[in-house]
Formats: structure tokens, sequence, C-alpha cells
């Protein structure tokens, strides 16, 4: 019975997300503006450091990561102006792309939401092209008009996630900052295991939450209690399909890493090495795609198991709230 379920959910989430394919894209376009955006007052301190200290910003660029990490640290210390304007700057950066980051995202699981709703038994036999086509909800005006109706909601849940991070960073580097022979070696192994594995949990109710707040259309408090007896009642297989999502991003993710390790090998090759840069920029981007999906697949495997969850009164009060609270259909 419990793999007949995972399978199903599984299944489901993989074809809505297909079936919804522009939004991978939308998701995947405004994840990688954020990291440009994040990535200019970072490559702006560089200059800085390099200005501060006399030296040339190129040559600043080319010394080994952990030296121009202390060059640069070291140099901006000695002038707190400095290091104040880079940490405003990347603040302002890092907290207006995030809006503009959980914005999309709102849009994002609107769409998936009304597609799994609407697109019933598209997981079973026999799959056919125009059946997953059918299961699409998506448009611009509905992705507008949901963005615009979830985003003060999904503000407040994400600058919370903001803040369980800092506040989560600065546990761990206070704790494996301390001296050497106070934490050793294994013990600063087991902290940083411990803080993966507490991210991680963090980040999974986070897509729980927005998920119920849209599925339900409710407040962010009404979504934790619903997500609370969610996974009182359904924990084995939110966890199953946690750990099985989880493994095909690793595998995907060494992949990704051997793709990588096998461009720059071709670099070295003459004539070759002229497109090695093309193909690393394709690798890129297939990389962001592919992993954007899975991610959204894994909104439509949860959203299948809360489906499950939810009595059937509730859940066709919640799909006809849905289906009028955010624009046309």
């Amino acid at each position: 019975m419990t793999r007949s379920i995972l399978k199903t959910a599984l299944k489901r989430g993989a074809l809505i997300a297909a079936a919804n394919w522009q939004v991978t894209l939308i998701q995947a376009t405004a994840d990688s503006l954020f990291k440009l955006l994040l990535a200019a007052p970072v490559i702006g301190g560089v200059f800085l450091a390099a200005l501060a200290v006399g030296s040339d910003p190129v040559a600043l660029l080319t010394l080994q990561s952990r030296e121009m990490a202390v060059t640069i640290a070291t140099s901006l210390l000695a002038r707190p102006l400095v290091l104040g304007a880079l940490l405003l700057a990347i603040a302002v950066v890092g907290v207006g792309g995030s809006l503009f980051v959980f914005l999309v995202k709102a849009g994002t699981v609107a769409t998936l939401v009304r597609s799994e709703a609407d697109a019933g038994m598209i997981e079973e036999p026999p799959l056919r092209v125009s059946a997953v086509a059918r299961a699409s909800r998506f448009s611009i005006d509905h992705f507008v008009a949901a963005a615009r109706g979830l985003f003060p909601r999904f503000a407040r849940l994400g600058l919370m996630l903001m803040a369980v991070y800092v506040v989560s960073a600065a546990v761990y580097l206070s704790t494996v900052m301390r001296p050497q022979a106070e934490v050793g070696w294994t013990g600063a192994a087991l902290i940083t295991g411990a803080f993966v594995v507490w991210i991680t949990v963090v980040n999974l109710l986070y897509l729980l939450l927005q998920i119920v707040v849209v599925a339900e259309d409710c407040s962010v408090a009404a979504a934790a209690r619903r997500v609370a007896s969610f996974l009182r009642r359904e924990r084995r297989h939110v966890a199953a399909v946690f750990l099985l999502l989880f493994g095909v991003v690793i595998a995907a993710t060494g992949a990704s890493l051997l793709a990588t390790a096998a461009l720059g090998l071709v670099a070295f090759v003459p004539f070759f090495g002229l497109v090695a840069l093309p193909l690393q920029l394709l690798a890129w981007l297939l990389r962001g795609l592919v992993f954007q999906y899975l991610g959204l697949a894994s909104v439509g495997a949860y959203l299948t198991l809360y489906r499950r969850f939810i009595r059937p009164a509730t859940q066709a009060q919640a799909s006809g709230a849905y289906g009028h609270a955010w624009g046309p259909t």
C-alpha cells in the first residue's frame, strides 16, 4: 500500500511539473537573476579591497580562494566604513532579491496547486502527451494575479525562513569557531552534519507551508497547524518521498560535477577548447532547469499526499475557494 502511494505521488508530481513547464523556466530565470544580483556587490567588494590595498583587482582575483578571502577580509576590517557600505549593499540586494523570488514562487506554487486539483487521474496508464498537456493551468494572467494575492503571506513566510537561516548560521559559526582543542575535528564534523540536517528539515517545512497556504488559502499560522497535523499522520510517506527525491538530487549533482570536470579537461585540448565555454554555459543552463524541475516535482508529490490527507469535503471547499481567489481561470 505504501509503495503504491509513493509511486502515485512521485509520478503525479513529475507529470504536474512537466505539464506546467513554463513555471520551471520562470523559476529558473528568477533564481539566476537573484544570484547575478547578489554577485554584483560581492564583486564590488573585491574591487574595494583591491583599491584599499593598492592592488590590481585582476591580480587579486587570480589568488587562491583562501588567500583572496584573507586579503579581502583584512583590508575591509581595517576600514569599517567601507566594510559597512559593502555589508549594507549585500543586505539590500539580498533582501530585495529574496522578495522578488518569493513573489515568483507564489505564482509558481499557485499554478501547480491549481493544476493538481484539476488534473484528474493523470498518473493512471496509458500515459498520453495530450492528457499531460490538458493538465496545464499556466497563464500569464493567473500567474500574476496569484503572485499578487499570495505575496504578503509568502513574503512573511520567506522572511521567517531568512531569520531562521541567520540565527542558525550564527549558532553554527559560534560553535565551530571555538578553539580547536575545545571542539576537535570530530566535533566540528558532527556539528556541521547536524547543521546540514537542520537546514534540510527547515527547507522541507518551508515548502510544506507554502503548499498548504496556497491549497487551503489560509494564513501562515493556520498553515503551520495543518502542516503539523499532516506530518503526524503522513510522516512516513513524506519522509519516503523526501528521501527518494533527495537521492535523485544527489545523483544529479554528481552527474553535474562529472560533466563539469570533463568539460574542464576538454578546455585544455586545442580546438576543442574553443567550444568548452559554450558547452559549460549550456551545462549550467541545463543543470538549473533540471534542479528546478525536481523541486517543482516535489511540490506536486507533497501536494498529492496532502490532498490524500484532507477530507473530501475540505478538499472540495478549498478547491472552490482557490478557483475564485486570484483572478481568471
